[in-house]
């Protein structure tokens, strides 16, 4: 399945056009698509392998994230840190823990559990009255999400259905003229600095006023999808990604 990516566009798009397809189309559009060759956990793993044994560490816990998503448990991430440690060196060993420990937490919940959660889009998440989409997998999300556009992507005013797996969710992030957000299907949650995360359900409309740093996604036991509806200049990126939520806090919230 093609791995739908915005992050070069998102944040690089006006800077350096040629990096941001290159990032988007080309690295997750088509190498990280090529699952008939090797499957997205195992570029996971290697990729976080990679980045660990250079020392990347912002680019490690994005990969870390999309890692959980891309069925890398817990363990097998500690593991991997572990083995490591004795060819990239141990003080980058100790600083990769301290990422793991902010993408999965450090808990009582089993491996089972956990990878249950990372892989859940086996149980058909409910995308309400509109198609699926394509995926939308990437270092901006905890798990699974797929897009399914209502507007062309380079209008003004931009519309789509977002499905989140169960337990999915997005970095902190900011909208230069806010977001609305319409709930389709499903439960899930919202939070805005400096507000008390709100439970979303079928319905509910939140809007989050511009320059506000705000998450959303799905709640740990079912998956949910919104309409958002996001307003951006012409030339002006539409979102600005920050760092995930805390994990435990997320999955404090059931």
């Amino acid at each position: 399945m093609a791995i739908k990516q915005t992050a070069g566009h998102d944040q690089l798009g006006r800077l350096a056009p040629q990096f941001a397809h290159l990032n988007d189309d080309v690295l997750f559009g088509q190498v990280w698509s090529r699952e008939d060759e090797l499957s997205a956990r195992d570029r996971s793993m290697i990729t976080c392998a990679g980045l660990m044994s250079m020392g990347l560490f912002p680019q490690l816990k994005s990969h870390m994230a999309m890692a959980k998503g891309n069925g890398v448990t817990r363990t097998e991430m500690v593991a991997l840190i572990t083995h490591l440690a004795f060819y990239a060196g141990w003080p980058k060993a100790w600083s990769a823990f301290d990422l793991a420990k902010e993408v999965y937490g450090e808990g009582d919940r089993d491996d089972e559990s956990q990878d249950t959660t990372a892989t859940a889009t086996g149980t058909d998440p409910d995308s309400g009255p509109y198609p699926l989409g394509d995926s939308a997998d990437g270092p901006n999300f905890t798990g699974h999400v797929w897009l399914h556009r209502l507007t062309d992507p380079d209008a003004e005013c931009s519309a789509s259905n977002v499905t989140f797996a169960p337990g999915c969710v997005n970095r902190w992030h900011t909208h230069p003229h806010g977001q609305l957000l319409i709930v389709t299907a499903g439960q899930g949650w919202e939070q805005e600095e400096g507000h008390q995360p709100r439970r979303l359900e079928p319905g509910d409309v939140v809007f989050c006023p511009a320059g506000v740093r705000h998450w959303h996604g799905a709640s740990g036991r079912s998956s949910m999808a919104h309409i958002a509806v996001t307003p951006a200049s012409s030339g002006q990126s539409p979102v600005e990604w920050m760092e995930f939520p805390d994990p435990d806090q997320v999955a404090a919230l059931g």
